[in-house]
């Protein structure tokens, strides 16, 4: 069994992109960065660190694949129960609790299906796996097989009865069986992930995760890459602007890139569905209306 350490990460990501990159037939610098068709016969799956990323980058995908008669589906890899920012604006108090934690997450659970089911997304396709977040990195790196507890949540695994996976150990390789059991489940054609290149590392963990399992596969599915967290200052600028197109992000200088452009009735929906993440919105409202553009920006395996 391969172990990692935290500093095997940065050369490991590179080389799983060339094994992906091989297995679908192309190399990464010369590999387009254009979405495929989108018809009847997409079967879209967006991998999701926390809920809100799948409505930030992919929410205009994700109207036009079922408006074509497709299917799309999001799995969120974490709940998002590591923000105690969050906690402090919503119950005003400066006590952290594992509880108050858990408790947060079931309420941007329920965020996130609000979001997906205004973008048309049926709750059978709503999956939540519960890992932890700010944690996803250590289950790959360090926890493999040992169990990694949450320092917010105090949970050594899954907490939450409405996850795919409740009671799985928060283990790396319990992670990798969940999510490959949701490629088989979906059994995509087109894989939406976050950007090895996102300078989050849970996102950056959840891309590693998809390009590993990808890479296994013996007909992977097309992969393109989003980005959240692209640097300092972007989105640009940090406000509600619609009408205007998604910028590059620092952190994707040199990578081809492809502007998915939206209609504006598919900007209004995003725009909607953004509004459904109240709790996000009390602390990066100026940060998360800033995706609301014109155009969702996409790379090839970078």
């Amino acid at each position: 069994m391969l172990r990692l350490d935290g500093r095997s990460v940065a050369w490991l990501i590179p080389a799983v992109l060339g094994l992906y990159a091989a297995a679908a037939g192309a190399s990464p610098p010369d590999s387009t960065a254009a979405l495929p068709p989108l018809d009847s016969t997409t079967s879209l799956l967006v991998v999701a660190p926390h809920p809100d990323d799948e409505t930030l980058c992919c929410a205009g995908v994700i109207q036009r694949v079922l408006r074509a008669g497709g299917r799309a589906t999001v799995v969120w890899i974490t709940s998002g129960d590591a923000s105690y920012l969050d906690l402090l604006l919503l119950d005003k108090t400066l006590v952290r609790s594992a509880a108050r934690q858990r408790d947060l997450a079931a309420r941007r659970m329920r965020e996130a299906r609000a979001a997906t089911a205004l973008l048309g997304v049926g709750a059978d396709r709503q999956l939540f796996l519960g890992y932890p977040d700010r944690g996803v990195l250590a289950l790959l790196a360090d926890h493999h097989d040992a169990v990694f507890t949450s320092r917010f949540t105090a949970a050594a695994a899954v907490p939450y009865p409405e996850a795919l996976s409740y009671g799985h150990a928060y283990t790396g390789a319990d992670l990798e069986r969940d999510f490959a059991a949701v490629l088989e489940r979906v059994r995509p054609t087109l894989v939406l992930a976050p950007s090895p290149r996102d300078s989050h590392p849970d996102h950056r963990a959840a891309a590693l995760l998809t390009l590993r399992a990808l890479a296994s596969r013996d007909a992977p599915p097309a992969l393109r890459c989003w980005i959240v967290h692209g640097g300092e200052g972007w989105p640009s600028p940090r406000e509600l602007s619609p009408g205007l197109p998604l910028t590059r992000a620092p952190l994707l200088q040199g990578v081809p890139l492809a502007a998915f452009g939206l209609t504006p009735a598919e900007e209004d929906l995003k725009l909607a569905a953004i509004r459904a993440y109240a709790t996000q919105l009390r602390t990066l409202a100026p940060f998360l209306l800033a995706f609301v553009r014109t155009t969702e920006s996409f790379s090839a395996a970078p």
